[in-house]
């Protein structure tokens, strides 16, 4: 196999530890986080996503506006789940071919609140990463605001139905030294809490992404099992 001049981003990403301390780690996004230079593609054109937001049957807590006339806090959940556990061994086997199913858990200055875990591959000329991240805030009002803060920065993608109270899910293509890199982020709010999952692709032979389809399927359905995790842990 001939050797793979890996584009300087990428480089990168295959040493998140180095990465995460010169630049600090931001839980809406893996340690990859391009911005789009090849414009932004929405999730709503795939069966996975509509074009506005819609509640679910799956979801802890109420909707977003519910406890605010009482003066409680809303709060289904006292602390982020385990991570690096939260997704099926068969899902991280079919999105990181190659990853070792245990992952990678990002250090954390307050595990009770946020914790994260990633698992990345290069599977021949093929290379993905996958970043799975719980965070917990104080109530659901504090969730909420937190959530729509963060799809407002994300314009150009679409909600999730079916999803925790609401997710969204916006799907970016980026190009660099001629290679082109997707990337999928899907954002759930359920009760007071948030789920972000971030997955992209490479191919180093033919230098082009994988579709917008194969993306945004595969960060939902992460983020699918990241829901099953997450409701398993709310308080009873």
């Amino acid at each position: 196999m001939r050797s793979l001049p890996l584009p300087l981003a990428l480089t990168a990403r295959l040493s998140p530890v180095v990465v995460l301390a010169a630049a600090g780690w931001s839980l809406t996004s893996g340690p990859f986080a391009p911005t789009p230079t090849a414009g932004q593609e929405s999730a709503s054109t795939t069966p996975d996503s509509s074009a506005s937001e819609s509640s679910s049957s799956d979801g802890s807590g109420s909707g977003s506006g519910s406890g605010s006339g009482s003066g409680a806090a809303v709060k289904a959940y006292a602390a982020a789940p385990t991570p690096c556990t939260s997704v099926a061994v068969k899902t991280i086997e079919s999105l990181v071919p190659g990853a070792k199913t245990d992952g990678k858990e990002i250090p954390s200055t307050d595990t009770k609140a946020r914790r994260t875990c990633s698992w990345n591959a290069l599977k021949g000329f093929d290379y993905r990463w996958l970043d799975v991240s719980f965070e917990v805030l104080d109530s659901e009002q504090a969730a909420d605001k937190t959530y729509k803060e963060r799809i407002a920065e994300k314009s150009g993608g679409g909600a999730v139905p079916g999803l925790g109270d609401t997710a969204y899910s916006i799907v970016n293509l980026t190009t660099e030294d001629k290679q082109q890199t997707r990337e999928g982020e899907v954002i759930v709010r359920s009760s007071n809490a948030l789920v972000v999952v971030t997955y992209n692709g490479s191919d180093f032979e033919t230098k082009k992404a994988p579709s917008t389809d194969e993306i945004n399927k595969g960060a939902i359905k992460a983020a699918k099992d990241a829901m099953t995790t997450l409701a398993g842990s709310a308080k009873s």
